[in-house]
């Protein structure tokens, strides 16, 4: 008996765990909301060694994508020209869908804004400025970059680290290379050794926060959450799906790569935690590594669909609830506002609320709003999180097809 049910469990997949492991959490949530605190620890060991392997993981496989296969700048800028207008045009459209949504539903109306402001103000502190973001692309030292996580950096660092390389010859060259071929595989089979803890974190984290925000909160300001979920519907019906037949993505396979990435953003609200499992599955889906360690990375900055879903809804319910009226024109502003401002803030903690309250204090809406929106923020970040993730996948995806590289009829392993 012991022998079968071990290999009964053995059957189980990493995907059905966690899904195991996010009704348990919900589960201990609603009966133990005080001794569901006590979980969190749990939940940030993941994330904190799961963080860890990021910048060594995008380092090695940019490395071996761009100087490895000898590509020159003309291939690179053409990926990235296309990467950003990609992003640009997905992004936009997120903000429109977004825009609708507050206005279908209009969850501002009726609600007290009596909350407090001084966080609003202290994030609003944190915005960062068009021309801080240009500088900041560039790092002054890689380590610095790495320390911080600072994922956009260490992209630029290295697709410059790796232009050099490629017109280095003889034995240094295949040095450089072996070096990071063992470093990519590496952290590849050390993604694999931490995913069979991703169980156990993620019920933490959900038990966590069903603890925290409890079924109450949820009630007092369902019509919000429910407005993102449904703009969120939208925009996967309408953007994402016909996107990725436009593109010839294979729709079953794409799914069924992104669902576990997707399950692990959904659960811990960070996309940090599912990028390097994501970008492993995208690659054994058939998108080549250099496209991969390109196109997800840098999305991180430029390609955050569900943050702007929320931002766009978030800004205008801050005006409903204030009883503001905004004019068609004003609210055009503020998306383009919205559009600009939230570029290259990913590493920031919390940079979709950091945006909302700068853009509402640049537009005199009332910053109580923002303290009201922190106490369904984690159910909100939930949804938005998962639509950047998924939108960074099928962004790579799209690149490759594209490109004319991507490997049809790959599977996972």
């Amino acid at each position: 008996m012991p022998g079968s049910l071990w290999r009964t469990i053995r059957r189980v997949s990493l995907t059905q765990w966690i899904v195991v492991a996010m009704v348990a959490g919900v589960v201990v949530g609603v009966r133990f909301p005080d001794g569901a605190q006590q979980l969190r620890p749990l939940s940030t060991i993941f994330l904190r060694i799961i963080k860890s392997i990021i910048v060594p993981l995008i380092f090695s496989t940019l490395v071996i994508g761009i100087a490895g296969h000898g590509d020159d700048l003309k291939r690179i800028g053409r990926l990235a020209l296309k990467s950003l207008v990609y992003f640009e045009v997905v992004t936009t459209l997120a903000l429109i869908i977004g825009l609708v949504a507050v206005h279908v539903f209009r969850p501002g109306v009726g609600v007290a804004l009596a909350a407090p402001a001084s966080t609003a103000r202290e994030l609003a502190q944190n915005q960062t400025t068009v021309g801080g973001f240009l500088e900041h692309v560039v790092p002054q030292s890689f380590f610095e970059a790495a320390v911080n996580n600072d994922v956009l950096q260490v992209v630029v660092w290295s697709v410059l680290f790796a232009i050099a390389l490629s017109q280095v010859k003889g034995r240094p060259r295949e040095f450089m290379l072996q070096v990071c071929e063992g470093l990519a595989e590496v952290m590849f089979r050390f993604t694999g050794i931490i995913m069979m803890y991703a169980p156990v974190a993620i019920g933490a984290a959900i038990a966590v926060t069903v603890g925290h925000s409890g079924l109450t909160v949820l009630l007092n300001l369902g019509k919000l959450v429910l407005s993102l979920y449904a703009a969120i519907a939208v925009f996967a019906l309408a953007v994402l799906l016909p996107v990725a037949k436009l593109a010839g993505v294979p729709i079953r396979a794409f799914l069924a790569a992104v669902k576990e990435p997707a399950l692990i953003a959904f659960s811990t609200t960070s996309s940090e935690a599912a990028l390097p499992v994501a970008m492993q599955h995208m690659e054994q889906l058939g998108v080549p590594r250099r496209i991969v360690a390109f196109v997800m990375p840098t999305g991180y900055s430029f390609n955050l669909d569900g943050s702007a879903l929320y931002l766009s809804l978030a800004s205008v319910f801050a005006a409903q609830a204030a009883g503001i009226h905004l004019t068609l024109g004003r609210e055009v502003l503020m998306m383009l506002t919205l559009m600009l401002t939230s570029k290259g803030v990913a590493a920031v903690p919390r940079a979709a609320l950091v945006v909302l309250s700068a853009t509402l204090v640049a537009f005199g809406l009332p910053l109580e709003a923002v303290a009201v929106v922190l106490g369904v923020d984690n159910i909100m970040d939930m949804g938005r999180t998962t639509v950047n993730l998924v939108g960074n996948c099928l962004a790579s995806v799209v690149m490759a097809r594209w490109e004319g590289e991507f490997r049809a009829g790959a599977t996972l392993g």
